[in-house]
């Protein structure tokens, strides 16, 4: 898979982590900033890169900022993008099962790093399943399409 991902300054040491991790379980992963501790604002990190997931370049993406709140908020004001913010990771398992998440944004300061590779991990590797699902994200295309 092709895995985009971006953090501002309160993600930033987890996004780093995250994606050494992310090719070392046999994914492709392109690091949309930020580069460094310094303040940024998440919403010039979260609206491009879910741009990028929403018209194709990118199967999927993972947002980290420090509590994951506001890079789910932007996320999900880019039409196409589904994002879950996930600190568990049966919550992770979940949002891809029945909601088929294209997003997964997480909070630095919130969970520890090894949490956050195993969400990660098990995001990436949940299969969407369809059936009576379905239908809830038709409606939620529809919704958005209005």
């Amino acid at each position: 898979m092709k895995i985009a991902i971006a953090s501002d300054h309160g993600g930033f040491a987890h996004k780093e982590e995250i994606r050494e991790y992310i090719k070392t379980l046999g994914h492709e992963v392109e690091d949309m900033g930020c580069y460094s501790t310094d303040s940024v604002n998440y919403p010039d990190y979260a609206f491009p890169l879910c741009e990028k997931v929403a018209n194709g370049e990118f199967d999927r993406g993972i947002l980290v900022c420090g509590t994951g709140i506001g890079m789910s908020i932007c996320a999900n004001k880019v039409k196409g993008i589904r994002c879950a913010l996930c600190g568990d990771v049966l919550s992770a398992k979940l949002t891809r099962e029945h909601n088929n998440t294209n997003v997964l944004a997480m909070g630095g300061r919130i969970i520890g790093i090894e949490t956050a590779k195993e969400i990660t991990r098990v995001w990436l590797e949940t299969e969407f399943t369809g059936g009576r699902h379905q239908k809830r994200i038709d409606m939620i295309t529809n919704y958005e399409n209005k």
